[in-house]
């Protein structure tokens, strides 16, 4: 038998379950991951609700990111083992002491990078790498605004945007979160409860507006967000986390010449596989590096997966956080 946390029924994360399973096999086509850390994502929160996109069968457990080692291969599946050490993306399915995933939804884990941080790399790190890149097209010397800065993908998007050569201006709600996006390398700060936000980001570019917006929070502040974009700007459209899904004016992005991008890394996933995986081992080339580092905040045993979830919803987040099993919290010691 193994531990899982279970959503049997939508609601709060306190309605989840500690349960035990029977041990996971895989069909053809799939293995099976001896999980040793699952990241806590916003999306996490969504699909036990049944807000998310995709609505699993139930029971199942929430996770859609975590780091492991491979317990269990199935029939067809070549080019993995028992024993490699590998990133999965099952959707669904993390918090749990295994998953089962097919192979597409593998990225080998290269010896050196902690199970913690790689758990917390993809979903993140992965988006941001994309958004900014592909997306964005972001360029040395243009100026990245963050929305949100000092959560998980924001701390994503400062760092990546120094990695890219970006001068960073991060907005979040409180000082001590402006001071987290400080210590992980921004170059300003706007408190957006305090401050007005578009006077402030006027008198930072002397006018000239910014470049890119990197958007996870959506509501009130992706419309004054917009307006502060210079000629060709671009806003990149991450997610909703304050949650109201913003309408902004057209007439915006035709006077600056901007565009308004939508970043869905599951979609890209599946229809340029290709190039997702030539960014994803750009991005592990960095972590083995050290140029970019997920910041690690906090670590729950499994059975207190619903508390870090309920964090997340609170707001009560900064950086990333992770659910440990006791694979993971054995590794550690």
């Amino acid at each position: 038998m193994i531990k899982a946390v279970l959503c049997r029924e939508y609601g709060a994360p306190d309605a989840l379950s500690f349960e035990e399973i029977p041990e996971l096999q895989p069909a053809p086509g799939q293995v099976v991951v001896s999980v040793h850390a699952c990241a806590v994502n916003f999306p996490d929160t969504l699909i036990i609700q049944g807000k998310y996109q995709f609505k699993p069968e139930m029971p199942f457990a929430p996770g859609g990111e975590v780091a492991g080692v491979i317990k269990a291969v199935g029939e067809g599946v070549d080019g993995y083992a028992v024993g490699d050490r590998v990133i999965a993306i099952p959707g669904w399915g993390g918090f749990s002491e295994e998953v089962a995933v097919r192979p597409e939804k593998l990225i080998p884990l290269p010896d050196g990078i902690p199970m913690d941080e790689a758990a917390a790399l993809v979903i993140t790190y992965g988006t941001t790498h994309y958004g900014l890149k592909d997306r964005g097209a972001i360029q040395p010397g243009e100026t990245l605004l963050v929305l949100g800065a000092a959560g998980g993908t924001g701390v994503a998007a400062i760092e990546l945007g120094k990695v890219l050569g970006a001068r960073v201006i991060a907005a979040a709600s409180s000082e001590e979160k402006l001071a987290f996006c400080r210590q992980h390398g921004a170059d300003d700060t706007i408190n957006y409860v305090e401050e007005d936000l578009r006077e402030r980001l006027r008198q930072l570019t002397d006018n000239k507006g910014v470049d890119v917006v990197y958007d996870p929070v959506g509501g009130p502040y992706t419309e004054p967000a917009l307006r502060s974009l210079g000629w060709k700007g671009r806003l990149l459209v991450i997610g909703f986390t304050a949650g109201d899904i913003p309408r902004p004016p057209l007439n915006l992005p035709l006077l600056k010449g901007a565009s308004i991008v939508g970043v869905f890394y599951g979609a890209f996933q599946q229809q340029e596989p290709e190039r997702y995986r030539a960014l994803m081992a750009e991005l592990l080339e960095w972590v083995r590096e050290g140029r970019v580092r997920p910041s690690i905040t906090a670590r729950y045993p499994l059975d207190q997966a619903p508390r870090a979830l309920q964090d997340i919803l609170d707001r009560r987040v900064t950086g990333k956080v992770v659910v440990q099993t006791d694979a993971g919290l054995g590794a550690s010691r």
